[in-house]
């Protein structure tokens, strides 16, 4: 069985693995861009964000173009993994 991440689970590992200060989960929007104007994440933040990713989630993102697009927001970024993880266990 997959075990999908919720939007809120993301959030919420977004704000503890990048030590967000000032920043909860709950006032982070779903839509809300995670790089410049939305969030204000930056290049630093992102190979971090990458790390916790590979962590959490066992999913390797390793195409800056692939990347760029999945960080879009939380819930781009929450159905672009769910799709690796379905797609892993798929394959498993």
């Amino acid at each position: 069985m997959t075990t999908q991440v919720t939007v809120d689970q993301l959030k919420s590992m977004i704000v503890r693995k990048l030590n967000l200060k000032g920043v909860s989960a709950e006032a982070l929007g779903d839509d809300e861009p995670l790089f410049g104007q939305g969030l204000g994440l930056d290049s630093v933040d992102a190979l971090e964000l990458v790390l916790a990713i590979e962590s959490e989630y066992g999913i390797q993102i390793q195409d800056a173009e692939v990347g760029r697009e999945a960080f879009a927001s939380a819930r781009v970024l929450c159905e672009f993994l769910n799709a690796r993880l379905a797609a892993g266990s798929a394959g498993a």
